[in-house]
């Protein structure tokens, strides 16, 4: 339920508006100022309460009912886009967001100097793995805490603010020391106790869409974290499973416009992943930025072939470098800068 306010009404006044609707509805209140008008939009069970009740409330122009289960995460109750900004870097702006670095972290010169080179050629943020949950359990599972112990030292050197992948509740207080954004893999789009994990924690959040999971899931797993308390979701769409057998998953283009019409919260693309294979990398990432994505997540190695994890789908620096210009005028195009 969304309750639409009338024009004028003052801050002081929502906040008193806010505190009477928790106390005698049991409901929470999410106040959201627009550039035309105030609303609140109301999270809990609102099936007992009476549209024409609340229309009588003081300030209150109009009432809507919300269809959709997820209340956080939905446009309705946000109009506006929501920026996260990290270290400095904002996302959901205006501003294209390339976040680059290698899929595993394997070493203290491997991460530093793919650091260095993709942030000389345009990059905002490292990505980096230090837990890797893998489907075999032969194949490398990260460095853990030591990876992370890198990653930091990568931040220091470049400034970058680090994104890493979380796998479960426990880590949260090792992340907290060493990322700036915790990244919620796809494997681990429905675990909910992680989810309401990193709902307690205030640092953003990178939510990967499952490699079987709706639009409507994905932004249920979102509701998940911000009804923890945690506003700062950034979805990720990294392809889906399909009979297609040319890939390694399907990138699902339609869902970057489909997110940005249900939800406020900003979209990033993770080509590498999608396509499986680094000259597909390129042109799924023009496609991405082309239907309004906000950022790119890219796998980039010092040296793909000897890569211990995903250097199929790896660029090398100079590959990423060359990208990145390629993208430049895609962007322009459609009215965003890298």
């Amino acid at each position: 339920m969304i309750l639409i306010l009338k024009n004028g009404v003052t801050p002081e006044r929502v906040k008193a508006l806010c505190a009477e609707i928790s106390e005698k509805f049991g409901v929470q209140p999410w106040p959201s100022e627009g550039a035309a008008q105030t609303l609140i939009g109301l999270v809990g069970d609102t099936s007992g309460l009476q549209q024409s009740v609340m229309e009588t409330l003081d300030g209150v122009a109009r009432v809507i009912r919300v269809q959709e289960p997820y209340k956080h995460a939905n446009r309705a109750f946000h109009p506006g886009d929501t920026r996260i900004v990290v270290g400095g870097v904002e996302i959901g702006g205006p501003r294209i967001v390339l976040c680059a670095g290698p899929c595993s972290v394997e070493s203290e010169a491997q991460v530093c100097g793919v650091a260095a080179d993709v942030k000389a050629a345009g990059a905002a943020m490292l990505r980096g793995g230090a837990f890797k949950p893998r489907t075999s359990p032969y194949a490398f599972q990260g460095l853990k805490a030591e990876g992370l112990l890198y990653l930091k030292n990568a931040r220091k050197q470049t400034g970058l603010p680090v994104v890493s992948e979380i796998t479960n509740p426990g880590q949260a207080e090792l992340f907290n020391d060493f990322v700036d954004v915790f990244q919620i893999g796809a494997r681990n789009m429905q675990n909910f106790e992680l989810l309401r994990q990193v709902g307690q924690c205030r640092k953003p959040v990178l939510l990967k869409r499952g490699f079987a999971n709706s639009i409507e899931e994905l932004l249920m797993s979102a509701e998940h974290v911000m009804s923890g308390g945690n506003p700062n979701v950034i979805l990720c769409e990294r392809g889906i499973r399909t009979f297609e057998t040319a890939t390694r998953n399907t990138l699902d283009i339609s869902a970057i416009p489909v997110l940005k019409a249900r939800s406020h919260l900003p979209v990033m693309v993770d080509p590498s992943h999608a396509g499986g294979i680094a000259w597909l990398v390129a042109p799924l990432s023009k496609a991405a930025v082309a239907a309004g994505a906000d950022g790119l997540l890219i796998e980039v190695h010092g040296d793909p072939k000897n890569a211990l994890c995903d250097g199929k789908q790896s660029l090398s620096p100079a590959e990423f470098a060359a990208l990145v210009e390629v993208l430049r005028p895609v962007a322009k195009a459609v009215g965003r800068d890298l």
